[in-house]
C-alpha cells in the first residue's frame, strides 16, 4: 500500500492521496491567487465539498465531470453537483459513510452554507488508516471538543484567516480543545482581509498548549 499524502493548494483547498486514490477537498483553483495548480489538470476520483461558498466550491463542476469523480457534501450541495452533471453522494450534519477509502463525517461548521437551506460543514475523514479533520470554515465553537471522541485525530486542518472565519487565537483555542496530533493552518493570505500570519499560529499553539503545528505551504506535498 502506498503512502498517505496531503498536498495543499491554498486557500482551504487540499487533496489526500494514497497510490491511485485521490480526495480533493474544496476545489477553488480558478480565482486561487495562490495560483498552486489548474483545475484542468486536478485527477481525482472523490471531491468533498464543505459548503457552497464560491471559494470552496469553486471548480467542483469541472473537476467532478472530467474525472467522472464522486461529490461529496450536504445534501443541498449534492443536489447544486447533480443539477450541473456531476455525480454526488448526498449526506448530512451527524451523519457517517463508508467510502472505498475509509469514511467521511460531516461535522458541524457555524458559517454560511452558500445554498439556499443548507448548513456549511467540517469532516472528520478517515483516508487508508489516517484520520483527518477539516473544519471548512467556521468560527471557535465548544463541540470541538468532541471532534476525536471516535478516535485520534492524526492530522487537522483549521482555518486561522480572521473576518469570514476564525483568527489565529480562536484556531489555537480550538487546535487545544481537538488535540490533534498535528494541526496544519489554512484559509490566509488569499486576499488582504485574510491576511494572518500561519508562523504565528504555530508558535503560539506551541508556546500556549506544547502542541505541535505545521505550516504546508501552497504547493506543497507532505507525507502523513
Amino acid at each position: 500500500m502506498s503512502n498517505v499524502t496531503l498536498t495543499y493548494y491554498g486557500h482551504a483547498t487540499f487533496a489526500l492521496s494514497n497510490g491511485d486514490v485521490t480526495l480533493v477537498c474544496d476545489p477553488f483553483f480558478t480565482g486561487n491567487t495562490w495560483d498552486a495548480a489548474k483545475a484542468e489538470d486536478i485527477e481525482c476520483q472523490y471531491i468533498f465539498v464543505s459548503h457552497g461558498h464560491d471559494d470552496h466550491y469553486g471548480d467542483t463542476d469541472a473537476i467532478a465531470k472530467k474525472n467522472n469523480a464522486l461529490v461529496i457534501s450536504t445534501a443541498e450541495v449534492a443536489g447544486k453537483a447533480v443539477s450541473a452533471g456531476a455525480r454526488a453522494h448526498a449526506m448530512h450534519l451527524g451523519g457517517k459513510f463508508n467510502f472505498p477509502f475509509g469514511s467521511i463525517r460531516l461535522t458541524p461548521a457555524f458559517h454560511g452554507s452558500g445554498v439556499s437551506g443548507g448548513h456549511a460543514a467540517g469532516v472528520v475523514i478517515e483516508f487508508f488508516g489516517k484520520r483527518v479533520y477539516f473544519a471548512g470554515d467556521t468560527a471557535l465553537f465548544s463541540d470541538m471538543k468532541l471532534i476525536s471522541r471516535h478516535g485520534e485525530i492524526d492530522y487537522a486542518l483549521l482555518p486561522i484567516g480572521d473576518n469570514f472565519t476564525m483568527g489565529v487565537e480562536d484556531a489555537v483555542t480550538a487546535a487545544s480543545w481537538i488535540q490533534a496530533n498535528t494541526t496544519i493552518p489554512i484559509h490566509y493570505k488569499t486576499w488582504p482581509v485574510i491576511d494572518k500570519e500561519p508562523a504565528t499560529f504555530v508558535a503560539l499553539l506551541e508556546a500556549k498548549h506544547k502542541q505541535a503545528g505545521l505550516v504546508v505551504n501552497p504547493g506543497q506535498t507532505i507525507e502523513l
